[in-house]
């Protein structure tokens, strides 16, 4: 965030229900669809707070997947869409493959636990080495500080219920990041997707020596690069006839 403030962009951090510093009060798994209908709620405070009506809008892993849900039932606030370490229909995945073996206890409660242990295993399910230990450390730190249970909808959802957007209805300018090592998805997965935005306004990239979580890998300057440089490009002046 701070690295594109200082880039002049106006930056916010959205916390979905049932995470971080969001309300924790109803009984529910906090799944896909809920949190698109979160964004449906920040978009209008920021269109409020800062009078923006359309927004530049980065998620990753099941945030990508509330994200291209968003922009898929409201395209007029997003005006250009980054979706990084996202899944469409999980053919090829490793890590779903592997947690699906566990699908009736997620179905089976509203929330999971988490501890030290589980954060350490998103930065070497994949590929060990590809983050610094002392960044991991950091990163665990700030989300137990916040939690000791995160909802289990994301999870259901990306086992059980994918396909979970129509990439024919992403009709706005689209990114689609993929960490070299990523196993949530494959490229094969991905590359589907991608042929089927109709938008002509459309990248996809593969950042090499980054997995799953590329905003704390060692190489996230090629994040911060490729994501600047999407978000920054200029409109077309011509479309043809």
């Amino acid at each position: 965030m701070e690295h594109f403030v200082c880039l002049g962009y106006d930056t916010w951090c959205v916390d979905m229900e049932g995470y971080g510093r969001s309300d924790k009060h109803r009984d529910i798994n906090s799944d896909i669809a809920t949190g698109a209908d979160d964004l449906v709620a920040a978009t209008d405070f920021i269109a409020r707070t800062r009078g923006v009506t359309s927004v530049l809008m980065y998620g990753i892993s099941s945030g990508a997947l509330r994200a291209a849900l968003f922009a898929q039932r409201h395209p007029e606030r997003v005006r250009r869409l980054a979706l990084d370490a996202f899944v469409w229909t999980g053919q090829g995945s490793p890590t779903l493959a592997d947690r699906r073996k566990r699908l009736p206890e997620f179905r089976a409660k509203n929330r999971r636990p988490i501890d030290r242990a589980f954060v350490r295993s998103i930065f070497t399910r994949d590929h060990p080495g590809t983050a610094d230990e002392e960044v991991v450390e950091a990163f665990a730190d700030a989300i137990l500080a916040l939690d000791d249970s995160v909802p289990t909808g994301t999870y259901v959802d990306m086992c059980a219920n994918l396909p979970l957007v129509d990439p024919a209805r992403i009709t706005v300018p689209t990114l689609v990041m993929r960490g070299e090592y990523d196993g949530i998805a494959s490229v094969e997965d991905l590359l589907e997707f991608f042929t089927k935005l109709p938008n002509p306004d459309k990248q996809f990239t593969v950042m090499p020596g980054i997995a799953h979580a590329s905003l704390q890998q060692k190489n996230y300057r090629l994040v911060y690069h490729i994501l600047h440089s999407f978000l920054s490009q200029p409109a077309p002046v011509y479309r043809g006839a």
